[in-house]
């Protein structure tokens, strides 16, 4: 099938693509078109104009500020892979990139993009919500931000207004020195959409105590998730203790039940991975030698 026909936009500043969103409310943004492209091929979307914003230099580029990491939304997953600030403080997102798709889709894909779409499964806006990051929106009168947790609303679904769309997404260095980070999901193919995917962050002391911790869950719900297992932070992250803090974390989890997989079998996956990706992440943390740490 040929898409709809449809007017295109190439705005030349980011205010005058958020005053062309606003004027507009069957326009749609245009970037990597890893999603878009496919939908209006297949006219499951129509929208009446499409504006690229792909080339606008406010929205591209990763920076390192006062102990941030703000992440461009145009900026290609595979650039933010390869990323040497990305590796060193934003560890998570770099673990989990290779999982995101395929190196042709990564090469045009976009962070933003990821976060815009707001796929349940999708593994970009997991480690967002996991790492309590702020999502940085562009409107007509300048920028706002709100957390993550927030932004993402259901499936497919965010809190953006028309005439908004997302600038950056910023996220919080963490200060300690040993930092490790798990991974682990399950779906019918390497790099498609997970049914269900945990990703965790640890940072320990000298001595091998918590003294951070993070756990998210992806494909799970309607919505990425964060678990509270602050429970585990002082303790010596063993296996007894992350089993118990993991399974009252996900007691009564509202799982969503499909033709990929039952509600049942998430919840329980869930429990087994956001262990696995606990003792990932500790022993990740636990390997970075000490003068390294220094």
């Amino acid at each position: 099938m040929k898409p709809a026909p449809f007017d295109y936009v190439r705005p030349a500043s980011l205010h005058e693509a958020c005053e062309l969103l606003a004027a507009d409310d069957d326009a749609r943004l245009i970037a990597g078109g890893q999603t878009l492209v496919p939908m209006l091929a297949m006219r499951l979307a129509r929208p009446a104009k499409l504006i690229d914003i792909l080339r606008l230099p406010e929205l591209a580029g990763i920076s390192e500020e006062n102990g941030t990491v703000a992440v461009g939304a145009t900026t290609r997953q595979a650039q933010a892979e390869r990323d040497p600030v990305i590796r060193a403080s934003v560890p998570m997102l770099a673990r989990v990139l290779p999982w995101v798709g395929h190196p042709p889709t990564r090469n045009r894909g976009t962070i933003g993009g990821s976060i815009a779409n707001a796929d349940p499964a999708a593994e970009i806006p997991l480690v967002a919500v996991t790492l309590g990051a702020e999502i940085m929106l562009a409107t007509t009168d300048g920028t706002r931000s709100m957390p993550a947790d927030d932004f993402f609303v259901g499936a497919m679904v965010t809190s953006i207004n028309q005439g908004e769309c997302v600038r950056a997404i910023k996220f919080q260095v963490w200060p300690h020195p040993r930092v490790g980070t798990g991974f682990f999901e399950i779906s019918a193919r390497r790099s498609d959409f997970a049914f269900v995917a945990a990703a965790a962050q640890v940072a320990l002391d000298e001595e091998g105590h918590c003294l951070d911790i993070a756990l998210g869950l992806g494909g799970v719900a309607d919505r990425p998730l964060r678990l509270d297992v602050s429970s585990l932070v002082g303790t010596a992250l063993d296996t007894a203790s992350a089993t118990d803090a993991v399974h009252a974390a996900c007691v009564g989890l509202d799982a969503m039940s499909d033709l990929h997989a039952s509600a049942a079998y998430r919840r329980r996956v869930a429990v087994t991975l956001c262990i696995r990706a606990l003792e990932q992440a500790r022993d990740s943390a636990a390997a970075i030698p000490e003068k390294a740490a220094r």
